[in-house]
């Protein structure tokens, strides 16, 4: 079962980094945000962790795919937030 709040400490955790991610001109910095995303998703819960990738493995953890993954995420978390 997935639960509201960790839906919500998903949503707001890879919001926040999404944002500075896509403005980000630092490649140091995107770097970091990327390593700290990939360790958060080895320790998100599995069926939350299902919902927002489709079944990828690789999920939030390809750094060519990265941009698009979180992108997605989020996206797929704000549908889930609760009303």
């Amino acid at each position: 079962m997935i639960t509201k709040d960790s839906i919500e400490t998903a949503y707001s955790f890879l919001h926040q980094k999404q944002r500075i991610y896509v403005h980000s001109t630092l490649d140091w910095q995107k770097d970091d945000i990327e390593m700290a995303i990939a360790a958060y998703a080895d320790d998100m819960s599995i069926e939350l962790y299902e919902t927002i990738s489709g079944g990828r493995t690789d999920f939030l953890r390809d750094h060519k795919r990265f941009q698009d993954d979180i992108t997605k995420a989020v996206e797929v978390l704000e549908g889930l937030l609760p009303r």
